[in-house]
Order: structure tokens, then sequence, then C-alpha cells
């Protein structure tokens, strides 16, 4: 298994999700992204929800948390084709033989359902925190954002996915970049949303970025492939492009948290711009 500083490094499938793909896509024409991910009769497209789990030096750190389950059963799941057939946050993290109760920090890039649906369960139709022995590491700026969201992204903030993390003792409210433990720091990017942090796990031979909606699949990587979710499509663009930039000069690894494929690849520069290289699981880091 790929280790990284003092961490072991795992894939956490959680299940896989279908969005509107001209939404996934925004100005880019249909004939051109359906090339690449071939929608459905409802022209939903489908993604991937693929955390990533840290292991070592006394922590077991989670990355997101996918959907979960608090929306089984309902319209919500019918709508975006929730599947959890071959994998759910649960036995994926069983798998790896950890158990909720094991994890100790839990690292939301963003409150999006999509993200942080799994940071909850139902107990009697009551939301309550899933990992009752971890911390959850938010952006402040993005929390009170969420809080009193727009309404273009109203809809993806789920108030019962992550106000019992405020409610129990379990949040904290991380101010700006920052290394949050040994070997693994975030960065912000507000395109997408309002303080979305991506994390950057590094040590002296290998730096893996778990990109998360900054580059929410391969097919993403050119300046106008940008999401009509994005709040601030034009900030995506430069944010993706300097950050790409940079990726490519200092080598690092990107882990795609929805490309429903790939979830480990490398960036380079080509004719036609930046492209991924090397794809593959993120064993063969």
């Amino acid at each position: 298994m790929p280790q990284i500083g003092p961490y072991s490094l795992h894939t956490v499938e959680t299940g896989r999700f279908r969005l509107d793909g001209g939404a996934m896509f925004g100005i880019v024409p249909k004939p051109l992204w359906s090339q690449r991910i071939p929608p459905d009769d409802q022209n939903r497209i489908p993604l991937n929800m693929r955390c990533l789990l840290l292991i070592g030096g006394d922590r077991v750190i989670l990355i997101d948390t996918g959907i979960g389950d608090t929306f089984e059963g309902t319209k919500f799941q019918d709508l975006f084709a929730v599947d959890h057939s071959a994998a759910t946050l649960e036995r994926s993290l069983a798998a790896h033989e950890v158990a909720p109760k094991d994890v100790t920090d839990v690292v939301l890039t963003h409150l999006h359902f999509d993200h942080a649906g799994g940071s909850t369960r139902r107990v009697d139709g009551t939301p309550v925190v899933r990992f009752p022995n971890a911390t959850y590491h938010v952006q402040q700026r993005h929390w009170q954002w969420a809080a009193d969201p727009n309404p273009k992204e109203a809809q993806s903030f789920r108030p019962g996915t992550f106000a019992p993390l405020m409610e129990a003792g379990h949040l904290n409210l991380v101010d700006g970049e920052t290394t949050l433990f040994p070997h693994v720091e975030v960065s912000l990017a507000h395109g997408h949303t309002e303080a979305q942090q991506t994390v950057t796990v590094r040590d002296s031979e290998t730096t893996l970025v778990y990109v998360a909606d900054l580059v929410p699949t391969t097919h993403h990587l050119s300046p106008a492939w940008t999401m009509a979710y994005d709040v601030r499509p034009l900030r995506t663009m430069d944010e993706k492009g300097e950050f790409l930039e940079q990726a490519v000069d200092s080598e690092w690894k990107l882990f795609f948290e929805h490309d429903p494929e790939v979830a480990v690849a490398d960036v380079k520069r080509a004719d036609r711009g930046i492209q991924v290289v090397n794809e593959r699981s993120l064993d063969a880091l």
C-alpha cells in the first residue's frame, strides 16, 4: 500500500450518484462532453464519491464522507440515482478494518451533500454524528457561508448532515490555509464555493493532492470546462489554471473524488494544454 510520511493511504469508495451532464460541464456543448462520459436517458452522468483515508501517527484521518445514507428511500435518492450497491462508507472503512469509533479526524473539503452527507447518520429519524470520537475540520468561512446559503447553493447544503457536528462539540473551524497535521495541509479555492479546502499529503518524495471540486474529474482540466454549479466560474478558471501549472512543475499526484474511472493521475503540458497522464489506482501510487 502507498505510504506518505507516517500515513498509509487507502481509497474509500462510498458509492455512486448521477448529476446532470450539462450542469457538470457548464458551457461545453453536449456533443463534446458526452463523448467522454455518456449520459443516461435523463441527461445524467455517473460520478464516484471517492474519499481518502490516512492511517498512521496515532491518527485515522478521513477526507470527505460522500452522501451517506441520510437520504435513503427518498425522492432525493431517485433524483440523483444514488447507488450504494457496490460500496458504502462504512463497508469500505470496514474493508480497511476501520470502525466509525476508530476515526480520529474528518476533513471536509466543503459541506455540499455529496461531500459531507456521510458525516452524520439517522437514529430514530434524528441525525447524529457518525464518527463519535472524531474532530471534523471545516473552514470557518465556509461554515458561515453554508449556514446562510445563497439561492444557487441552497439545495446543495443539507443542514442535517452538518449541523449536529457543532451541536455535539465535534467541530474545528479552520482559519485559512494551514498544516492540520504533520504532512497534511489544506489550501483554499473560492470558485466552486466559498473557502473550499483541497488537501495535500506530502513528504520529501511524494505529494498527493485531494482536489475535490476544484477539478472534479479528469475531464475538467481545460479552462472552460467548469461546472454550472460553480458560484464564481471565472475564478474557478483562474484557480484551476494556477493550481495545474504548479502541479505540473512540482510533479504532484492528483486524487480525483468524482471521476467515475480514475482515482489518481499525473499531469503534464501538451500541445492542447495540460493533460492527465499515468491514470491509475491509489495502490499504484
